[in-house]
């Protein structure tokens, strides 16, 4: 007893592995009989499969079956099919083929050409690269070029035609026993694992009426397939805009929910309607084309929400200002990798569908170069955009200075706002916004004052000319002893303190002072620089001269002039310091510079903060 069940298990073990031996052996495609023969047998192959499946409506039968299916489908020449569509259109003209060849008379095997014979003494006999079924237009053609070359397959044209060639045979009889009947109509009622035949058979007459060479049933469970579909896909999209999308990964996983759904549904429509349902006709393309389109706008969808997720995240982190041209350009860059997907996407579906994909490439390139001629500011803000981001001068938040040259009611000094990929915002100190457009921005002079560790007081006042030569002296060597006194004033070998008396002008003499001052804060140099302009116009009124201004006075009554006590007080301090070999012309003594450092009090005496 055993010995006879292990016996049975060995051979049920040789018969699976025949028959699997079978299903992977590759179809003979050298000659045009040989694909003829492969054609009958896997037609053999199918019919039995498709009594099996009829019998017992099971997922393994139904699996062998769609196997046989996909085997025949490659005795087809589809180059000429676009990809996405192959698969039904391979399969629908298998069936139409199979269809119209059982009512055909075939010739003799032994009348179709074979593979290539060597004849003795000469070169391989010249065996045409085509041969047609006798009385029909139905071709077998070597394939020239592409993976399958040299292969001879049914051509192009009979791909083609095929549903032509079923109309004009349809009501033949059949010469070879079918086991399915008309191949084409058991294919229309034929549905999958998941729907027994047995329904599709009970359902009444005008239910399984073919219209447009599909049962009227199935469009409507195709309809309503893709309806629910739609309807689902529109609910999560609705239900994902409900929060706000502040960066956050919760935000973030809320709204690809809609592009998941779409792959998920999609993916679930694709298997039902080509499965399940069975799409016959001219609706089994749609179902392809439609989920190929939908699977590529999933795809750019995610990459594009994914980077821009990125992006969020990192201006969102502590190391870059939302506004700095840092963002801008991570903004830039993810658009960019989304646009670039988009364009990626378009061109595969384009390809997929059986678009010329070159020309729209060499298309895009003549219109590329009509949109840049036309969007040449654009692109000029652009680069300029590009140039601020490599040479930094500038971030948001900056005080700086963008012109040297300054006219009335003009003022070039203001904290930048924002930098974008067109224009940089700047906000003066007049609290006027100005917008400037990156192109003309990036060739100013760009001062940015918020990374001065010192500022330069840099002013020339004009003295009146009737201040006498020893008056001079003793208001620059006051004015040069206040800046050395001032504790916010540099005075080094590197950044000394100027006072010059520089030259005369038209109706004053003009003593130029240049300083460095101690502070990083523009607020804090316009007050410190407030402190010493004042404290200027007292040295001036010390020394008992005047600031000149540009008029002309008409002398109509007796002028009290200037103050001779002064005056004669001031020559006579010059004079003791020459008598002394101190005059501190052109510099002060070391020494006594030392002994003035800092020796002033700032703030002044009376104002906040002051020691005294």
């Amino acid at each position: 007893m055993f010995t006879r069940l292990l016996g049975l298990l060995v051979l049920l073990l040789i018969a699976g592995t025949a028959s699997a031996q079978s299903s992977l052996a590759p179809l003979d495609t050298s000659s045009p009989r040989g694909t003829m023969e492969s054609f009958l047998e896997v037609t053999e192959e199918v019919g039995r499969r498709y009594s099996a499946y009829r019998a017992s409506n099971e997922l393994a039968t139904y699996n062998a079956l769609h196997q046989a299916g996909e085997k025949a489908t490659r005795l087809l020449d589809l180059s000429q099919v676009p990809p996405v569509a192959r698969r039904e259109i391979g399969r629908e003209t298998y069936l139409l083929l199979w269809a119209v060849i059982a009512r055909l008379e075939l010739p003799d095997p032994a009348e179709i050409p074979d593979a290539y014979t060597s004849i003795e003494g000469k070169e391989k006999s010249q065996h045409p690269t085509r041969w047609r079924i006798p009385g029909t237009a139905i071709t077998i053609a070597r394939v020239e070029e592409g993976p399958r070359a040299g292969e001879f397959l049914f051509s192009p044209d009979t791909v083609r035609r095929v549903r032509n060639f079923y109309e004009i045979t349809k009501d033949l009889p059949n010469l070879r026993p079918v086991p399915v009947g008309d191949p084409h109509r058991a294919s229309q009622l034929f549905t999958g694992w998941m729907i027994p035949m047995a329904w599709v058979e009970a359902l009444p007459d005008w239910a399984n009426t073919a219209v447009l060479g599909q049962v009227l049933w199935k469009w409507f469970a195709l309809i309503l397939l893709f309806g629910l579909a739609l309807g689902a896909v529109i609910w999560v999209f609705r239900w994902s805009r409900r929060g706000p999308r502040d960066g956050s990964l919760r935000s973030f996983l809320r709204y690809i929910s809609t592009p998941l759904s779409i792959v998920v549904f999609a993916g679930l429509v694709r298997y039902l309607a080509r499965y399940q349902i069975n799409v016959t006709g001219n609706a089994a393309e749609v179902p392809d084309y439609l989920i190929e389109i939908a699977y590529s706008v999933a795809v750019v969808w995610l990459i594009w929400l994914s980077a821009n997720q990125i992006a969020l995240a990192v201006v969102a982190s502590s190391r870059i200002r939302p506004g700095s041209p840092d963002s801008h350009l991570l903004r830039l860059a993810a658009r960019t990798l989304g646009i670039g997907a988009i364009l990626v996407f378009i061109f595969r579906i384009a390809h997929d569908i059986g678009i010329p994909v070159y020309g729209l490439v060499a298309g895009a390139g003549v219109g590329g170069l009509a949109v840049a001629l036309a969007a040449r500011a654009t692109l000029e803000n652009f680069m300029g955009t590009l140039n601020l981001f490599a040479d930094s001068p500038i971030r948001v938040g900056d005080l700086c200075r963008y012109d040297e040259e300054t006219t009335e009611g003009w003022h070039p000094v203001g904290r930048v706002e924002s930098i974008g990929l067109r224009s940089t915002r700047i906000r003066r100190l007049d609290n006027t916004l100005i917008t400037i457009p990156n192109a003309e921005f990036a060739q100013k002079h760009i001062a940015n004052l918020s990374l001065c560790d010192r500022f330069l007081l840099n002013t020339t006042i004009g003295l009146r000319y009737e201040t006498t030569d020893d008056q001079l002296r003793f208001l620059l060597a006051e004015l040069r002893e206040l800046l050395h006194a001032h504790p916010k004033t540099i005075h080094t070998a590197a950044d000394p303190i100027r006072v010059r008396f520089v030259g005369f002008g038209d109706y004053c003499l003009n003593v130029a002072i240049r300083v460095y001052i101690i502070t990083s804060d523009y607020n804090d140099f316009l007050a410190i620089q407030e402190d010493i302009l004042l404290r200027v116009m007292t040295v001036v009124k010390q020394a008992g001269t005047g600031l000149a201004f540009p008029s002309r006075t008409l002398y109509l009554t007796r002028d009290g002039g200037l103050n001779d006590e002064r005056q004669q007080a001031a020559e006579k301090q010059v004079r003791k310091w020459a008598s002394a070999q101190t005059l501190p012309f052109p510099d002060p003594d070391e020494d006594y510079r030392k002994q003035i450092t800092d020796t002033l009090d700032y703030p002044p005496e009376g104002s906040p903060g002051s020691n005294a």
